[in-house]
């Protein structure tokens, strides 16, 4: 895979893919997903397990953020630490973040053992990954900029001069601009805002500027 090009940037899977790996007659289907939240983990999760109905084990890892700080393994009743580890350290080693990887398992009638499950989880979730689309993300920060109709030259003058993207806004006597910047963008555009006497937050609506 290619070098990250920018601090702010991170490798994740522009696309969904899929894999397989078979063993002793069980078969380990692999699901890839690019993701944003851990809602749509729920959801895809929750479309899987339908889809997949007579599968005996829907076992995941998923990552998310710029250094994969929201993370979640689960074995779903493989033996402990045989199933969710084994794909989330192929997150890891592929340096991959806003995805998540699902192996749906048909028993075939053979146990394969920790060492034989942990080999074919890692596996599957290889396979997955090798077939998927490796894409470059630029990490991001959301901020809320409020201010009074007459400094909507000068906010919307230092926003595009940093490259900034609106993503939404409300203009009354009071103003409120919703933005995202590169990462480490962001502290340049809070000091010039601020000092220009503009109101700062962040998407919780929090001043911690």
């Amino acid at each position: 895979m290619s070098e990250i090009p920018a601090p702010d940037s991170y490798k994740s899977i522009s696309s969904p893919s899929s894999g397989v790996y078979r063993d002793l007659g069980s078969k380990f289907i692999s699901l890839a997903y690019p993701v944003s939240s851990e809602e749509e983990v729920k959801s895809i999760l929750s479309a899987v397990r339908r889809e997949y109905f007579d599968a005996r084990h829907h076992c995941y890892a998923y990552r998310l953020g710029q250094k994969g700080e929201l993370w979640r393994v689960n074995d779903d009743g493989e033996p402990s630490s045989s199933a969710g580890r084994p794909i989330y350290g192929q997150l890891l080693s592929n340096e991959l973040s806003d995805i998540l990887i699902i192996v749906v398992r048909y028993f075939g009638g053979t146990k394969l053992g920790i060492p034989g499950l942990i080999k074919a989880y890692k596996s599957a979730a290889a396979d997955a990954i090798a077939n998927a689309p490796i894409t470059v993300k630029q990490a991001e920060r959301e901020l809320v900029i409020k201010f009074d109709y007459i400094g909507t030259d000068t906010v919307m003058k230092l926003v595009r001069g940093m490259g900034a993207k609106i993503t939404g806004q409300n203009f009354d006597i009071t103003c409120t601009l919703f933005v995202k910047i590169a990462l480490s963008a962001a502290p340049d555009l809070i000091h010039s805002l601020t000092e220009n006497g503009f109101t700062v937050c962040d998407s919780n609506g929090v001043e911690d500027f």
